[in-house]
């Protein structure tokens, strides 16, 4: 096992916040001392059944944890899933059915040893303990923490503040996540920086137990592929560690290894810190040469999306991947995609317009109206079998035709006699 101190400087890596730091390097001196690993947990709620690499960032950090020695707890919130976190939420959510959360846990079990070592990894459902609580001892969690002091949460908070109802089911929520601490004598707890609220609440109710306190680590929340926003499935800027390493969409070439390869520059430093596995002086390097532009961020993605595809999908489709992006993106090669564009046939003697270009982009779905393709037209943005159109009045003779539009749109065009 390392020293605490090499521990504590792995473990700092990537993190927003320590609390504390030195209680951290105490429990892990004494862990040190005693032969004796840490009990670490973090929780996940089954709400949604697919998992993504925002998710990932925790069981990282776990996986890092188990590599130091120490046990880790994947706590599946089967029971807390029901009522769903409140965090971030401006209105209460509709209760899930058991059997749709036992589904979605099913699905998280499968995944999460994608990343964690199965053979070092206790999964626990709260249910275990929270359904076995009487009516009184549910009763007497409300004890431990005061309405103002729920009411000093942001999103209860502006709840409160705009007359939108809170249940005081929610107001429940931190309490039986706080016990599940309580319950597995958790020494730390992970999560994200939105569920600070609720972290150290397991710190209070452990105190209050006569408990000692855990400490509670928090990462960060990754941007999506927008660059902006949270990953979300919902907002569709997320990479799905069921993805394929590869896989064409209408004659795009879609896949992680492609979702990786458009994360913007700005945050391909931030991906290795919180995704990767490389060592702590190869980040350090990667940062450096990122800075001072020895390093290029196209190239550094690629060796991201090497290893996470090779994480996910196995070393050979990582490599089938690679090759791929390299021929459509690099030599612009579309010959292995033309088999999956879309096509439309257009017949030459239909109409007067039935040949124009701006006309044939509409019914192919590629624009809106004739008005935006020709504004495309002008801006250089359309290409027909690879060379740029600028004859916004363009009509196609007989014969078959690759237009794209942008960057990402493609289609195969017919015209026949």
């Amino acid at each position: 096992m390392l020293s605490p101190e090499k521990q504590l400087e792995i473990i700092r890596r990537g993190t927003v916040e320590i609390i504390s730091e030195t209680d951290l390097l105490k429990k892990l001196e004494r862990s040190y001392k005693e032969s004796r690993p840490l009990q670490v947990k973090a929780g996940f709620d089954p709400t949604a059944p697919d998992i993504h690499i925002g998710h990932t960032v925790l069981l990282e950090k776990m996986r890092q944890f188990q590599d130091l020695g120490h046990e880790v707890t994947f706590l599946i919130g089967d029971f807390t899933g029901m009522i769903g976190d409140p965090t971030g939420k401006n209105e209460t959510r509709k209760i899930l059915t058991k059997d749709s959360v036992l589904n979605n846990a099913e699905t998280y079990k499968a995944q999460v040893f994608k990343v964690l070592d199965p053979d070092k990894t206790k999964v626990r459902f709260n249910s275990e303990w929270l359904e076995a609580m009487s009516a009184m001892e549910v009763a007497q969690l409300g004890a431990f923490e005061t309405v103002a002091r729920m009411l000093e949460r942001e999103d209860f908070k502006k709840r409160f503040k705009n007359q939108q109802p809170i249940s005081i089911l929610e107001f429940y929520y931190p309490l039986f996540q706080a016990y599940d601490s309580v319950a597995l004598k958790a020494d730390i707890e992970l999560g994200g920086t939105d569920q600070k609220f609720n972290l150290l609440m397991g710190r209070s109710m452990q105190k209050a137990m006569g408990m000692d306190e855990q400490v509670v680590l928090m990462m960060p929340l990754l941007e999506g592929l927008d660059g902006v926003n949270k990953m979300s499935k919902s907002l569709g800027n997320y990479i799905g560690i069921n993805e394929p390493a590869f896989e064409y969409v209408s004659g795009e070439l879609a896949g992680m290894f492609k979702k990786v390869m458009s994360v913007p520059d700005t945050l391909i430093e931030r991906y290795f810190e919180l995704l990767s596995r490389i060592s702590f002086d190869e980040f350090s390097s990667l940062r450096e040469g990122l800075k001072n532009g020895s390093k290029d961020p196209r190239d550094a993605k690629k060796e991201l999306a090497m290893e996470l595809v090779a994480r996910y999908c196995g070393q050979e489709e990582a490599g089938k991947a690679r090759d791929k992006y390299h021929a459509v993106f690099e030599e612009k090669n579309l010959s292995d995609l033309e088999s999956t564009f879309p096509v439309l046939s257009v017949s030459a003697g239909s109409s007067e317009n039935a040949t124009w270009l701006p006309q044939i982009m509409k019914e192919a779905g590629l624009v809106q109206g004739t008005g935006e393709a020709v504004r495309l037209i002008k801006q250089g943005g359309v290409k027909l079998n690879g060379a740029a159109v600028s004859d916004m009045n363009l009509r196609l003779q007989s014969g078959e035709y690759i237009v794209k539009v942008g960057k990402k749109k493609f289609y195969k065009i017919i015209v026949k006699a």
